[in-house]
Formats: structure tokens, C-alpha cells, sequence
């Protein structure tokens, strides 16, 4: 997964790595440089903790790193409906869409809780904008919506389900754009309806731009939705944040938990950013619509689920993806010894001196030069049978049918999750392999569903990567780029050395501008290296930029940007705009430093358990291990750093 080029030369060893899953302990840095909140006693138990699984090296274990995973925005109906009224729903939903006679509505059960029914609505409405969800205490039933058909009539059926969602979300201020129209009559028409309808909650005008006419629609500042309550409005404004500690847990595993027990949806909290699974970790959190009262209600009831709440309180706002200044990290690494050294050489005083050695100069070398700061594997989906960028490239060269297959490829066992993709692709029956795909698994859900909706065709395989959020769709053909951003970054170290060279794309600390999901630099002082500046020494290696390929990066002006023309026509993508149209996709790019530097990197070495079995046993033997603690800026990789420590590949 990642290059084999590692910028310091010592020795390195090697070691056990989350032999306990409290032997990775991450903790959010915020933008103001706090930690979350986060005991000392925890971690001096950390070195000696029991009742955790062996560590699973080869597949799922992470960074820390805020590079933003994508999040579904709303919840598998299967699991709030049920599978039976989802597939009746779906039928339902089938018969609209063909255009045949279907009953007037169709009923989805009864919901005795509030926050039930309007999770309920909220997950319909977003899933399918065209239909109206009816409450009758207790019971809710959806019929098409009349307005949306009357849309549909004067606009593409996308723009119309667009438009439902905009309104939906009502967020004030935002705006929706209708694609061109070049007739007056009929813009006039769309117009007429629009405010007819909408008019006390949204506002329109016609505007041109490059000779063609489009339709823009505001949200009104001071609009009040439809049949909305007072109490619903009250709820939209309240806000509260709290300090999540999970373990063993992805951060969208435990959001999706806690809004179905709160009765809201996952797209109704905010993050700075995501946090391993194999680890404890604590990060802030803003969750909408939910009082902190309330949720000190809830709390026992997430413990059992290995989450814990801390510092509730209210807010006034949500969160930012990447609106934090990095994470810290507490590691242990245990069963220490040298690079292919034998038991017998390990006892003793003098193995455990020679031990020391190593590790003081490992930890001295990262210290003062860093290391290369290549994305980490599980930003590639480590340990999937199909890597995560390969789907990207697909996307990038709009191979749909193709992407949709390599989404689909199973992992070599005979777990539920792989039984269903395997028999997606053995017999291209999206329905048979949804009855076999795991609820837990919403994106292949959404998929299967679409493709059996619209077939599995070109033009199908496109509405079915558009049945995801833009924020999924949009993460493949980013693997891809960080695909290539580490094979340059290792091909410039190799190739060039560890100077700066002239050509060289460099940075300073003014000027610069992080993007909020992923701590990348998208609009740094650029600066071009002279020769001059390359024979005086003027700028340092930890300076220099490399680009993520997108559409509007520059590339370096030396050998490196024949590399990247290079390798991208290799690719298959030598006259790619990075932009798919059908997926409305579009890939800028950015910069991302080629160094990166732990701070207040410190480490302790001791004896700790090795861990062989899933529980500490008192007849464990004890080993030498190694405690490390420092903190790393956002979108930087622990196990990255770990790695040049060790001077091992770790995946």
C-alpha cells in the first residue's frame, strides 16, 4: 500500500503493534490546541490492560488522521422500517415511477415516539423527495407529492428531486440553480410555479452567464417551512456538544447507534474529523436537534455500546470537517527486538542495551527530520481485496459498469458481506444479492437498490454511484490521487535526493489556506525554487510541495512534471479533466507537504505483557516494550510515523 522509501537510515526494529486495542489511544487536538478530554490513569492502565482482541495487523488498523471518510447522510431504510416494509416502499416507489396506477398511499407502520416518527420522515423524505409523509397518530403513510409531479413536468426529474432535497434541508440563504434555459416562456412557467408553491419560503430570478439563462432559487432569510410546529422549530436551533470516547468503534459505526437511539439522523452530527476503529479514542462532537439534557438521558445507554459522553454542553453552532489543529497519540508497542534477531540473542542485559540503542537513535532520527508524509493504507481500504483507488480510476475514466464491479468485488471468505457481492457478480442480480447483503452495510445497500431500480447498464451503474452522497462518491477518486501523490513523493526522494531542487514547488507559513476536510494546503504562497535559490541552500526539504493531481494544481517545473504526465497517461487519463460529469464530480486538487514532523515527541521503554492470548493471563511472559507519545497535525498519519520509527513496513 505504501512506498517502500523511508527518508532516515538507521535500523530500526520491530514489535507487536495494537496488540490491545487501548494500545493505540487517539486524542483530538482542537483549533485552539486543547485536548479532549482524557485521564492520566487511563493511560498508565493502557500498559498493562487485559480483555482486548489480539491485534489484526494486516487489515484494520489506523492513523488517527483526519482525512474524512464519507459518511452516509441518512439511514438504511431497512433498519428503521424493517425489511418488509422497505421492500413494500420500494414497490411502491417502482410503481410511481413507471407511471402505473398504484393505490394513493401506502402505510409504513406505527410509531408510538415523536423522535421515531420524525426519523422516520426525515430518512423517507431524503431517500425519496417526491413522496409526502403523512402522520395519522400513531401510524405514517407516504403518497406522492403532488408538487413534485407537477415539477418533474417542467424540469429534468433530477433537478426535480434536487430542488426537494434543497427545500427539505432548509438551510437560509442557500440557493438552488435550475440547468439552462434558453426559453423565455418556459422559464416564465417554471417561475409561476415555483411561487405559486414555494413563494412564501423561497424567493427567484432569472440570471445569464456565458449566453445561457438559468433559473436560480433562494431560501428566504426569514422563511418559516411548511407545516412545521413550534416545537419543530424550536429543535432545528438547538445544538450540543459533547467529548466522544469510543472503542472499538468506527466514528460513522457509532454516530449511525447513537442517532437511531436519539431519533435523529447520522447527518445531523458534526466532527472535525474521523478517528480510527482498532483504537480509544476521544474527539468533540455537535449533535442537532438534541437538548443536553436529553442526552445525558441516552448516555448509559451508548456505554454498553463502548461509547462514553463527557462535557455536554450547549452550542451554537456545528462543527467543521478538519476544524482542528491534529490529534495526539499514545502508543505502545510491545514483544520488542531487532531486525532478524533470534530469541536466544534477546536475553539478557545486553539485548535490552542493544534495544535501547536502537530505539533512541530511531526516535532522534524521526525527531529532527521527520518523516515522508504518504497517506496511510487505510485510505485505500487496507485489506479489501479490491483497493479503494482502483475504483477511483475507473470513475475518473468514467468506466461506470466497470467501477460498479470492482465496488462489488468480495474479500476471499464466506462471511454474509462477501456471499452477497460475490453473487452480484457471478449472476448481475442486484435484487437477489440485496436480499443477501447485510443490513450493516448501507452503501452496497443503496447501490443494489438502485441498480435493480434502473438495470445494470451504463446508464444504470451511473444512477446507482448517484444514489450515494456526493461526500462517498467523491472519496474513490481522491483514493486515486493520493494513490499517486505517495508513488511521487517516493520517486522524488529517490530520484532527486533529499535536497531542495530548483523546480521545486516550496511554501512559507504565510499565506496559507487548509481545506476543511482533510488539512491539505489548496492555496499556499506558491513559490517556483531558482537555481540560485537551489545553490544557496535557501529553503528547507520540509518546505516543498507536492500536488494532488486535480484541475487546478500546479506541478513542479523539474523532472517531477514529466513524472506525473507520465504516470497519469499510464493511467489512462493523459486528457482527464478530473471532472465526471454524470457523478457531479470535480476533482481541483491541492498540496500536500512532502515531510512531516512529530512535536513533542517523547517515548519510554519497559517491561509490559506481550499479549499473546485475547486476555492477559498471569502467566504471560513480559518483553521489552515501547510507549510513545506525540502529537501529529491534521491529515498526517500515525502509522505513517510509525513506521519511519521502526523502519518497517507495518500493512
Amino acid at each position: 500500500n505504501v512506498p517502500a522509501y523511508f527518508i532516515s537510515k538507521h535500523e530500526g526494529f520491530i514489535g507487536s503493534i495494537k496488540t490491545f486495542i487501548e494500545d493505540f489511544v487517539v486524542t483530538e487536538i482542537d483549533i485552539n490546541g486543547q485536548k479532549e478530554n482524557q485521564t492520566n490513569t487511563e493511560l498508565k492502565e493502557n500498559l498493562y490492560c487485559s480483555g482486548s482482541q489480539d491485534a489484526d495487523v494486516s487489515s484494520d488498523w489506523g492513523s488517527g488522521s483526519d482525512t474524512p471518510l464519507p459518511a452516509l447522510g441518512s439511514f438504511d431504510l431497512d433498519v428503521i422500517l424493517g425489511p418488509s416494509v422497505s421492500e413494500d416502499l420500494e414497490q411502491f416507489v417502482m410503481t410511481l415511477r413507471e407511471k402505473r396506477p398504484s393505490g394513493p398511499e401506502l402505510s409504513l407502520g406505527s410509531f408510538s415516539d415523536k423522535h421515531q416518527r420524525a426519523n422516520v420522515h426525515r430518512a423517507v423524505r431524503h431517500r425519496f423527495p417526491f413522496l409526502l409523509t403523512v402522520t395519522i397518530q400513531p401510524e405514517i403513510r407516504v403518497r406522492e407529492d403532488p408538487d413534485y409531479r407537477e415539477l418533474a413536468r417542467l424540469v429534468r426529474e433530477e433537478e426535480a428531486e434536487d430542488f426537494f432535497r434543497f427545500i427539505d434541508a432548509k438551510v437560509r440563504g442557500s440557493s438552488y440553480t435550475f440547468g439552462p434555459d434558453d426559453s423565455k416562456e418556459h422559464r416564465t412557467a417554471v417561475h409561476h410555479f415555483l411561487n405559486r408553491r414555494f413563494g412564501k419560503l423561497v424567493e427567484t430570478k432569472s440570471f445569464s452567464s456565458q449566453g445561457r439563462t438559468s433559473i436560480s432559487v433562494r431560501l428566504r432569510e426569514h422563511g418559516k417551512p411548511k407545516k412545521r410546529t413550534a416545537e419543530e422549530r424550536k429543535e432545528e436551533d438547538i445544538y450540543t456538544a459533547f467529548t466522544l470516547r469510543k472503542e472499538n468503534l468506527e466514528t460513522l459505526e457509532a454516530i449511525s447507534y447513537m442517532a437511531a437511539t436519539l431519533g435523529v439522523l447520522p447527518s445531523d452530527f458534526t466532527y472535525a474529523g474521523i478517528k480510527d476503529k482498532r483504537a480509544v479514542t476521544y474527539q468533540s462532537m455537535v449533535v442537532k436537534k438534541v437538548s443536553p439534557q436529553r442526552l445525558k438521558e441516552k448516555a448509559a445507554e451508548f456505554e454498553k455500546r463502548g461509547m462514553r459522553l463527557s462535557q455536554i454542553r450547549s452550542v451554537n453552532e456545528p462543527l467543521k470537517l478538519g476544524r482542528l489543529r491534529g490529534n495526539h497519540f499514545d502508543l505502545v508497542v510491545r514483544n520488542l527486538r531487532p531486525h532478524g534477531a533470534s530469541d536466544e540473542s534477546l536475553s539478557g542485559a545486553d539485548g535490552d542495551t542493544r534495544l535501547a540503542a536502537l530505539v533512541k537513535e530511531a526516535v532522534e532520527n524521526v525527531k529532527r527530520r521527520g518523516f515522508v508524509n504518504y497517506y496511510g493504507p487505510q485510505r485505500f481500504g487496507s485489506g479489501q481485496s479490491v483497493l479503494s483507488d482502483r475504483v477511483g480510476l475507473a470513475l475518473l475514466k468514467e468506466d461506470m459498469v466497470n467501477a460498479v464491479r470492482l465496488f462489488f468485488s468480495p474479500e476471499d471468505s464466506d462471511d454474509p458481506h462477501s456471499l452477497a457481492k460475490r453473487h452480484f457478480l457471478q449472476t448481475d442480480n442486484p435484487k437477489e444479492s440485496l436480499a443477501l447483503m447485510p443490513l450493516s452495510k448501507p452503501r452496497e445497500r443503496l447501490m443494489l437498490r438502485a441498480l435493480n431500480r434502473y438495470g445494470t447498464g451504463p446508464d444504470g451503474c451511473v444512477q446507482a454511484w448517484l444514489s450515494l452522497p456526493h461526500s462517498i462518491r467523491v472519496f474513490y477518486p481522491h483514493a486515486y490521487c493520493s494513490r499517486v501523490w505517495n508513488d511521487a513523493a517516493a520517486h522524488r526522494l529517490s530520484a532527486m535526493g533529499l535536497g531542495v531542487r530548483q523546480g521545486d514547488l516550496v511554501w512559507t507559513q504565510t499565506g496559507q489556506n487548509r481545506t476543511e476536510d482533510a488539512g491539505e494546503i489548496i492555496s499556499p504562497q506558491i513559490h517556483v525554487v531558482t537555481r540560485e535559490e537551489e545553490q544557496a541552500g535557501v529553503y528547507a526539504l520540509e518546505q516543498v510541495l507536492l500536488p494532488m493531481p486535480g484541475n487546478s494544481v500546479k506541478y513542479p517545473e523539474n523532472a517531477m512534471r514529466a513524472w506525473y504526465q507520465e504516470r497519469l497517461a499510464g493511467d489512462g487519463l493523459a486528457e482527464s479533466r478530473f471532472r465526471v460529469s454524470s457523478l457531479k464530480l470535480n476533482l481541483p486538487g491541492c498540496y500536500r507537504p512532502l515531510l512531516a514532523v512529530p512535536h513533542n515527541l517523547s517515548y519510554q521503554l519497559h517491561r509490559a505483557a506481550c499479549g499473546h492470548g485475547a486476555k492477559k493471563q498471569e502467566s504471560d511472559p513480559e518483553s521489552l516494550a515501547l510507549s510513545l507519545n506525540f502529537d501529529l497535525d491534521s491529515s498526517c498519519y500515525a502509522t505513517i510515523c510509525l513506521r519511519e520509527i521502526m523502519n518497517t513496513n507495518l500493512v
